[in-house]
């Protein structure tokens, strides 16, 4: 199965633009986030250089962020840059949790690869990669339990469609 970059940008522009106002586009080095202004009048999830990992990374902190989130750049989260200490680490880690597991639901759902990122190839450290896709894992699961938020369950399930992936369930989520 290949994974095109105008497929995911398509699925989720046909699934969100008309009920959230927003665009997947394509951009150049950097990701960002860019709500509607008074130059373009939809918000924009702008990922990096066409790679589709870089798509659901991106789409999966659009679907942790809130309204009010919504309307700020970058969804005023904090990022501190690759060269991380363990300490700066761990609190990345902790905030990446979330946006992680729908990453995993999502590229499950495209039958793409999921691949847990820490993120910190300069820190003066090596993260315990193994130990945060575990606390990624455990994060799926607990979501599986209770249910997909919606903006989720509606990108799975037009993403399973366009694919043809059969519905998901726990056991295909495997930490290694």
């Amino acid at each position: 199965m290949t994974h095109q970059y105008p497929d995911i940008i398509n699925i989720f522009n046909r699934t969100f633009f008309e009920s959230f106002n927003t665009k997947l586009e394509l951009g150049e080095d950097e990701p960002i986030y860019l709500p509607a202004d008074e130059q373009v009048a939809h918000h924009r999830i702008i990922f990096a250089r066409g790679f589709y990992a870089s798509a659901l990374h991106e789409i999966a902190h659009w679907c942790v962020a809130g309204p009010e989130r919504r309307l700020l750049e970058d969804f005023g989260y904090w990022y501190e840059p690759d060269g991380r200490t363990e300490a700066v680490q761990a609190e990345f880690e902790k905030v990446e949790i979330r946006p992680q597991a729908y990453e995993w639901i999502l590229a499950l759902s495209a039958g793409f690869p999921f691949n847990v990122s820490c993120d910190n190839l300069h820190g003066d450290f090596e993260p315990d990669r193994l130990a945060f896709m575990q606390k990624v894992h455990n994060e799926v699961m607990g979501i599986l339990e209770v249910g997909l938020p919606p903006r989720v369950k509606m990108l799975s399930e037009a993403l399973r469609d366009f694919y043809d992936i059969a519905p998901l369930t726990a056991n295909q989520f495997i930490v290694k």
